[in-house]
C-alpha cells in the first residue's frame, strides 16, 4: 500500500460462509467504486472464512490492481493465513504484517 493513498478499511465479523459471500462481495465492490485508493479487508473479528469467500477476495484484488489499488487483508487469523496457503491463494491477496509476530522479539541488553 502506499502510503500517500487514501485507505478504506472495511471491518468484517462473524463466519464469512457461502450465505454471506454475496454481501461480503457487495460490500468490497462498493467500497473499491466509490474509494480512490487501497481497500483493507480487516478480519480480526471473523471466526472462519470459507475458500469461496477467499476467491472472491482474490479476484477483488485483481479488479483493484486493474487500476493501480489493492485489496489487503488486515488481522488474518492461523486458519485463514493456513487456508491461503494451502489454496494457493496466497500469492493473489496481499496480507499485512501480523504485529503480534513481532511482539515478542527480545531487545538486546545495553
Amino acid at each position: 500500500m502506499d502510503g500517500d493513498r487514501a485507505v478504506h478499511v472495511v471491518v468484517l465479523i462473524g463466519a464469512l460462509d457461502l450465505r454471506r459471500t454475496s454481501e461480503v462481495r457487495t460490500t468490497i465492490y462498493g467500497a473499491l467504486a466509490r474509494q480512490d485508493g487501497d481497500v483493507v479487508i480487516d478480519l480480526s473479528e471473523v471466526t472462519s472464512v470459507n475458500l469461496t469467500t477467499l476467491r472472491m477476495l482474490a479476484i477483488a484484488n485483481r479488479v483493484a490492481e486493474r487500476t493501480g489499488r489493492a485489496v489487503v487483508l488486515r488481522g488474518c487469523s492461523t486458519g485463514v493465513r493456513r487456508l491461503l496457503h494451502l489454496s494457493r491463494l496466497r500469492p493473489l491477496i496481499p496480507v499485512e504484517p501480523d504485529a503480534t509476530a513481532f511482539s515478542d522479539v527480545s531487545h538486546p541488553a545495553q
